[in-house]
């Protein structure tokens, strides 16, 4: 079994956490665990960020104990249907 490589847009397991890898590099990948709606900003009209990112750090010598769940096309959805899931993993020898 190949050793797992997380990309963005993977849902991951950690310990007791659970959510969609956001942001990869070689030194560390971060984990959205959480999101809520910004509150408006009476000094910004343009408003370019909608949401607060709660997002979990993991270095790479724990990259070994990542669960991968399934992958989403579209991080846009509502639903997992809209959003597209599948196992990147599928279909791979």
């Amino acid at each position: 079994m190949k050793k797992y490589v997380p990309k963005v847009d993977d849902y991951v397991i950690w310990k007791e956490n659970r959510g969609w890898v956001y942001f990869v590099d070689d030194l560390y990948i971060t984990i959205e665990t959480g999101i809520k709606p910004k509150p408006n900003c009476e000094y910004t009209k343009n408003e370019k960020h909608k949401y607060i990112h709660t997002l979990l750090l993991c270095h790479p010598q724990y990259w070994k104990d990542l669960e991968y769940v399934h992958t989403r096309k579209n991080k846009y959805g509502k639903t997992l249907e809209e959003m597209g899931i599948y196992n990147r993993f599928d279909n791979v020898d």
